[in-house]
C-alpha cells in the first residue's frame, strides 16, 4: 500500500522527525485502542498530512490492512487530504448507502465502508495531520459522544506534540547560551509547569470516558491511561522538586508537630509493598517522640528511598525498615542486600539524573536520591549511605526531632538581611 513517493517535508522539519515526536507520545497506543473501542471499528491511525504527502505516524491495526509507522499512501487518493483543506472531521458509518460517500473513490479503492477522521492542529493553528478509524463493515457512529471523544484525544495528541515543540526549540536556544547551566535549570522548571495542561486534558479525558457506557475492555483501557497519568504527575512532581532545589533555596518544607509521623510512613511502605508484592518488606518502626517535620516530604524520602531499594536490591532478599526516635534525634534507615555499590558512584549517588547507561530502560528521571537528600537538607538532617557485599546497601536519613524553622527558610532569610545591610 505504499506510494511510489519519498516522504516529504514539513514547514519546520522533516517527516522523520514528526514520526519520532508521534512515538515518544507514551499514551498514543493506549489512545488508538481507545478510539477503536469508542469506534468500534478495528483500524486506527495517526497519519502526518502535508501538502505533498500522507505518512502513517502509529497504527493500530486489527484488519491487517497493512500499514506501519513511516509508509505513506498517495496522497490525493485520501479523504485526510481533503480534510487538509477544508479543516472539518468526516465522519460516516456506512459508506455504500451514504449519499456523499457511495460514489467518492477512497472507501472503493481501500475497501472500507466505516469512517472517521478528525483533523489535528498545533497550537499555532497549523494542521498536523489527522486522528482516523477505518473498518470494513458498518459502524453506528452517529452518536454525538463519537466525534467529541475523538477530537479529545486529537487536542491530547496536540498538546503533546507542542509540548515537544517547545523543549526542542528552548533546548536549541541553551546551545548558545553563555550561561548554559543557569538556563537549563531554569528550563527544567519551566517544563514542570507546561506538561501540566497536557496531563490535566488527559486525566480529565479519562474521566469522562469513564462516565459513557464502555464495554470493559475500554474500561481497562481507560484505566491504563489514568495510570500513566498518574505516573506522568510523579515525574512532573520529580522536575519540580529538582528545579527548586536547584534554583531557589532548596525544596520548601512546612514543619508541623507530627505525632501521626508512624503512621503516614506505613501508608507509604504499603503502597510501594503493592506495587511489588513479590518483595519481601521488613518493617520496624518505633517512634516514641513527636517530631517537627513536613511530614509529607519525609514520606517522599521514604518512597524514593524504599523505591530504590526494591528495584537495585537482591530479589531474594528482603527489604528492611527502621524508623525510630528519641529525644535529640530521628532516624530512618532503609537497607538491601545485593551487589555493593561502587565507591566511585556512591560519591555521585545524590547528585541529579546520576544514572549509568544500564539503568537508562528502567522508569524515571535518576532524581530521587537527589530529591531524597535535598528534603534531607531541608530538615536539617543528613542523608548518608554505606554499601558492602556482606552487610548490604543502608540508606541513613536523621534529623532533630525539634527544628525551629527549615533549612531553606532560615537561608533564605540570611540572604534577605545580607541584601538589607
Amino acid at each position: 500500500m505504499r506510494a511510489d513517493s519519498t516522504p516529504g517535508i514539513s514547514k519546520h522539519r522533516p517527516i522523520t522527525a514528526d514520526l519520532e515526536a508521534i512515538r515518544r507520545i507514551g499514551s498514543v497506543p493506549t489512545i488508538l485502542q481507545a478510539v477503536a473501542h469508542t469506534t468500534g471499528m478495528r483500524f486506527a491511525a495517526i497519519a502526518r498530512v502535508t501538502d505533498t504527502d500522507w505518512t502513517v505516524c502509529a497504527v493500530h491495526d486489527l484488519i491487517d490492512f497493512g500499514l506501519k509507522p513511516g509508509e505513506e499512501l498517495v496522497l490525493e487518493s485520501t479523504i485526510c487530504n481533503e480534510i487538509r483543506q477544508h479543516h472539518q472531521p468526516v465522519v460516516f458509518g456506512h459508506a455504500s448507502a451514504h449519499p456523499q460517500f457511495a460514489q467518492h473513490p477512497t472507501p472503493k479503492l481501500y475497501g472500507f465502508e466505516s469512517y472517521i477522521s478528525i483533523p489535528i492542529f498545533l497550537a499555532d493553528g497549523e494542521f498536523f495531520g489527522t486522528l482516523c478509524a477505518l473498518d470494513p463493515l458498518p459502524a453506528k457512529l452517529d452518536e454525538p459522544n463519537v466525534v467529541a471523544t475523538l477530537q479529545l484525544f486529537a487536542k491530547l495528541i496536540a498538546a503533546e506534540l507542542d509540548t515537544q515543540d517547545r523543549l526542542e526549540k528552548s533546548a536549541s536556544a541553551l546551545l548558545d547560551a553563555q550561561e548554559t547551566a543557569k538556563l537549563r535549570e531554569q528550563f527544567i522548571a519551566v517544563l514542570g509547569h507546561d506538561l501540566r495542561n497536557p496531563l490535566m486534558a488527559i486525566r480529565v479525558g479519562a474521566e469522562l470516558l469513564q462516565l459513557t457506557a464502555l464495554d470493559p475492555s475500554s474500561q481497562r483501557t481507560i484505566g491504563h491511561i489514568q495510570r500513566s497519568s498518574l505516573r506522568m504527575a510523579e515525574l512532573i512532581k520529580d522536575i519540580l522538586d529538582f528545579a527548586r532545589g536547584r534554583l531557589g533555596g532548596g525544596i520548601p518544607a512546612v514543619f508541623e508537630q507530627e505525632d501521626d509521623l508512624a503512621e503516614e510512613l506505613r501508608n507509604v511502605i504499603a503502597e510501594v509493598q503493592q506495587a511489588h508484592r513479590d518483595r519481601a518488606i521488613d518493617v520496624s518502626v518505633a517512634i516514641g517522640h513527636p517530631v517537627a517535620c513536613d511530614v509529607r516530604r519525609v514520606a517522599q524520602l521514604l518512597a524514593n528511598l524504599l523505591t530504590n531499594a526494591v528495584i537495585h536490591g537482591a530479589a531474594d532478599q528482603p527489604v528492611r525498615i527502621a524508623a525510630r526516635s528519641d529525644d535529640e534525634t530521628f532516624e530512618l534507615v532503609v537497607s538491601n542486600g545485593g551487589h555493593a555499590i561502587p565507591a566511585g558512584k556512591i560519591a555521585r549517588l545524590f547528585q541529579p539524573f546520576s544514572r549509568d547507561a544500564d539503568q537508562s530502560a528502567q522508569p524515571g528521571l535518576g532524581l530521587g536520591l537527589y530529591i531524597a537528600a535535598e528534603i534531607a537538607r531541608a530538615h536539617r538532617g543528613t542523608l548518608q549511605v554505606t554499601s558492602s557485599t556482606d552487610a548490604g546497601t543502608h540508606f541513613v536519613f536523621r534529623m532533630p526531632v525539634r527544628c525551629a524553622e527549615p533549612a531553606a527558610a532560615a537561608e533564605n532569610r540570611g540572604r534577605d538581611r545580607t541584601s538589607l545591610a
